[in-house]
């Protein structure tokens, strides 16, 4: 695009939110525009060039912004700024926005409410692997606006949350794929239809040159469609039918209900950009996973341990749970509004259940009586439990699953810090057995 028809080129811009995406926005803006930064919780940064250009709270109504960006994690309901934001909501853009204003590469921009990252992963290692020059940015990878030296051959992979999407303005991409939707975020949205209309602005963007890669069996993502016009190529993705290719993997990885949904996208995708077909198989049969999204981080001839740290919400357990028995099943955290569990209760008599925390009520409510489920104040006590429980059953193959179905951040910084404080604390109980 000419430089004198970018919107966000020698304009006075606020930035609001410092976390990675706000400031990898200003150093990209810095040299671009008059830059100026404000974070509802930093009073001072340590870094000397971030900090000439922060302002104060009463100091920004005295300017007159011409663009505010904001970082994803900003509600504009429920922040300090609040009045100020809804006050100027045409000026507000995202730092996706800021990407598309200045790079016009062929993109592909993944969304959904399970299997984002897994498939972004994939996607991006298949295409590395077929000696492509791309980028894996969004909501995985670096920051969107933190990658050099992009050429017009540069393909992003592009991982984007409902919170990204939720206040974009102009951001398109050339392919977007929607993997599932099943309520989540609801204490940010509002309500389920504000979660799948942030979801579906991805596709809304798209003209009619564009392809929009859609789960054929997805309720919800049916239903929207049959709602409202969009302009690009839908493509309904069957990720029920058989395919040959599958016969070629031997990857456990992808012998998860959800796992292999999100390979009939990568298989539909790679489809469309003719990418080498000996190639993809073995960069599928290759793939390790994200750390803490579905790991197998033990394994022997009776048990497999399972960190699923990165689970916050029942809809991403169930896609696990419906492919195994003999299952442990840990739960904890802050169970997420609006969710359910959907599993029925003639499935849930191939495993246990136990809580931890301070929401086992919570929990309990939401599997109501198809699951008995066992409260222990911390996960150590339901560890020292299950590993009790395992000896007496050696002579089967038994899966304890810590995928906890909640947030993290009643006891944890992330799902990180969760994932990793079970992987120390299963090192003990296996070192002692």
């Amino acid at each position: 695009m000419k430089e004198d028809k970018n919107i966000f080129l020698r304009k006075k811009i606020l930035i609001y939110g410092l976390g990675k995406s706000g400031i990898s926005s200003f150093k990209f803006l810095n040299n671009k525009s008059n830059v100026y930064l404000y974070d509802d919780f930093i009073k001072k940064i340590n870094y000397s060039r971030l900090n000439k250009r922060f302002i104060n709270l009463n100091e920004i109504f005295r300017y007159s912004f011409e663009k505010i960006i904001i970082s994803p994690g900003i509600d504009i309901n429920n922040c300090k700024l609040s009045k100020f934001l809804k006050k100027n909501f045409s000026k507000i853009y995202t730092d996706l926005d800021v990407f598309y204003s200045f790079y016009k590469n062929k993109s592909i921009t993944i969304t959904g409410t399970n299997g984002k990252s897994t498939t972004a992963k994939i996607l991006y290692d298949v295409l590395l692997d077929q000696k492509y020059d791309v980028r894996l940015i969004g909501n995985i990878g670096n920051p969107a606006l933190s990658e050099k030296q992009i050429s017009k051959k540069t393909i992003f992979v592009i991982e984007a949350s409902s919170y990204q999407l939720e206040y974009s303005k102009i951001f398109t991409s050339k392919y977007s794929i929607l993997l599932n939707i099943s309520p989540d975020h609801i204490e940010r949205h509002g309500n389920l239809k504000n979660y799948i209309n942030a979801k579906f602005k991805l596709l809304k963007s798209q003209s009619n040159q564009s392809v929009a890669l859609i789960n054929k069996h997805d309720p919800l993502i049916i239903k929207q469609i049959k709602r409202i016009k969009l302009n690009p190529k839908i493509i309904k993705v069957d990720t029920l039918r058989n395919n040959s290719l599958l016969n070629r993997l031997n990857n456990k990885y992808f012998l998860s209900f959800g796992n292999r949904e999100n390979l009939f996208f990568i298989l539909r995708i790679s489809k469309i950009l003719k990418l080498k077909y000996e190639s993809l198989i073995k960069t599928l049969n290759n793939f390790k996973g994200l750390k803490y999204r579905q790991q197998i981080i033990f394994e022997n001839k009776n048990l497999i341990i399972i960190n699923d740290s990165k689970s916050t919400s029942f809809a991403s357990s169930e896609n696990i749970l419906r492919g195994l028995k003999n299952v442990y099943w840990i739960l904890g955290g802050i169970p997420k509004k609006g969710d359910k569990f959907k599993l029925s209760k003639k499935h849930c008599l191939k495993f246990k259940a136990y809580t931890f925390g301070n929401h086992h009520n919570d929990f309990k409510k939401c599997l109501g009586n198809k699951i008995i489920l066992n409260n222990f104040n911390t996960l150590n006590d339901i560890l020292h439990k299950i590993f009790i429980d395992i000896r007496k059953k050696e002579l089967i193959k038994n899966i304890i699953f810590f995928s906890p179905a909640g947030a993290s951040f009643d006891n944890f910084k992330n799902f990180e810090d969760r994932g990793l404080y079970f992987n120390n604390l299963i090192k003990k109980f296996i070192n002692a057995n």
